[in-house]
């Protein structure tokens, strides 16, 4: 069985590296998560030699752009954390997903305060360096970081992404047309949840290419990255649930697809949660078996104890 490795902060798994020699344990990735991945905590500051406790690092907008500066020395340790991405590339290429730690100028993704060195005023607009590296180099790998995984739908939308991202990491390095076909066949339905154009386009680019180079498979796992990362609406939901419904028309009985009808209008209207229509399609999968709905992971993309299918 693939061991599925997913980066971290090693603050969020309670590691006391800190600038003030504290953590930020993230308990949905100690106690859920960690039962099914395994965790590769990074500190890109320390990692740079830095010690605990340190002094505080800052992001500040120069002329030659974003820059890590040490305000207490002065210092600028960009290229330091820069340099660490490639020294960590050995573990970064084993990933299947990253969890960053908000709002620090060495890895949040998004909103981390940016200093005008001249007036002192900070706006909430950078990205760390050590993120913004794993953003370039690495664009298909899903990023999340650790205040936003308490939101419901962002939470279950990294882990969906993480297990597809494994799930193609797990292709022999060099997937003939055959391994590319079943692989995308897979995600056919979670892609027409996520991004309708995007089913669209790339169902007509696997059927059209011939030879997997390495330029097509890097683009091909980049817009399904890209377009998993959406969110999926409730209407796109819905249309999905129904596609699904139409496989089970000839037989289910009058009584058992009004029932179906009924659990999925529910869930259009935001009346019951999208695990009330799955769980009924589940079931009659398991008694009406159909090859192509067993293997599509829309139906289950990750392990059902992680429970995140229950708050959308």
């Amino acid at each position: 069985m693939q061991t599925i490795k997913v980066g971290i902060s090693a603050c969020l798994l309670g590691d006391e590296v800190r600038f003030d020699g504290g953590h930020k344990r993230s308990a949905f990735c100690t106690d859920e998560l960690g039962r099914h991945v395994e965790f590769v905590k990074l500190c890109p500051e320390v990692g740079i030699g830095m010690p605990v406790p340190r002094p505080t690092i800052r992001l500040e907008s120069r002329e030659h752009g974003v820059r890590a500066i040490v305000p207490k020395t002065g210092e600028d340790v960009t290229e330091r954390l820069t340099d660490f991405a490639d020294r960590a590339k050995g573990h970064l290429t084993q990933i299947s997903g990253y969890v960053l730690c908000a709002k620090s100028p060495s890895c949040g993704m998004e909103r981390v305060k940016l200093y005008n060195p001249e007036n002192g005023h900070a706006r909430k607009e950078g990205t760390g360096i050590f993120a913004a590296q794993l953003q370039q180099r690495y664009p298909a790998l899903p990023l999340e970081e650790d205040g936003r995984l308490n939101d419901p739908a962002l939470r279950e939308n990294f882990v969906m992404r993480v297990f597809v991202y494994a799930a193609w990491q797990g292709l022999s390095q060099s997937p003939s047309k055959a391994d590319l076909l079943g692989f995308h066949t897979s995600l056919k339905l979670l892609l027409l949840a996520h991004n309708q154009q995007v089913y669209r386009e790339l169902g007509r680019q696997v059927a059209q290419q011939q030879e997997m180079t390495a330029e097509f498979l890097k683009s091909y796992i980049e817009q399904v990255m890209q377009a998993l990362a959406e969110p999926a609406t409730r209407a796109n939901h819905t249309n999905v649930l129904q596609h699904i419904q139409g496989y089970f028309k000839s037989v289910l009985s009058d009584d058992q697809r009004a029932e179906l009808t009924d659990a999925i209008l529910a869930y259009r209207q935001g009346i019951e949660p999208l695990l009330v229509p799955l769980t009924l399609l589940r079931h009659y999968l398991r008694e009406f078996p159909n090859d192509y709905l067993a293997g599509q992971r829309y139906l289950n993309p990750y392990p059902k104890d992680l429970k995140l299918r229950y708050g959308l």
